[in-house]
């Protein structure tokens, strides 16, 4: 078999990320939908990640959002997004690169992409550690305060 050097994979992660794109886009200009909502987990250590001091060194590595009830100021650009969510009752800025993102899922229609650990031309891709996991099957009155938990239990094992 011959080298890649068109890079496949490469193509369908850019176009993956295009889907989170595009559906973010639709919340911005229509806010969620029914009962969407959005799982995002991404590298907290990634080139153009920028997150509060205080949430980096609790999440070293990655980080999982939700925007469902309460998120604010969402924007998205080409390269990525931003959008303020509650931590303990304070409301921090966090500005993410589509490039950043591991894992973004829409539990309320059954939809999720897994990206790629290992580096791409966007040069993402570090292992690292996760959030932790609530998977008591209860909806907590924190997670609509933007508390990050795990995607694990999302995960076809």
């Amino acid at each position: 078999m011959s080298e890649d050097l068109i890079q496949y994979d490469t193509l369908i992660e850019n176009a993956l990320r295009d889907v989170v794109h595009n559906a973010m886009e639709k919340v911005v200009q229509l806010g969620l939908p029914g009962e969407h909502h959005f799982y995002i987990s991404f590298l907290t250590d990634d080139e153009g990640v920028d997150i509060p001091e205080h949430l980096k060194e609790k999440y070293k590595g990655e980080m999982t959002i939700v925007l469902q009830h309460q998120f604010f100021g969402l924007t998205v650009t080409k390269e990525g997004f931003s959008v303020i969510l509650s931590f303990n009752n304070v409301k921090e800025r966090l500005t993410v690169p589509f490039a950043a993102i591991t894992t973004f899922a829409d539990p309320s229609v059954n939809f999720a992409l897994q990206f790629q650990a290992s580096p791409l031309e966007s040069d993402i891709g570090k292992d690292t550690g996760k959030a932790p996991e609530d998977d008591s099957g209860e909806k907590k009155e924190e997670e609509k305060r933007g508390e990050v938990i795990s995607l694990d239990k999302f995960r076809k094992k």
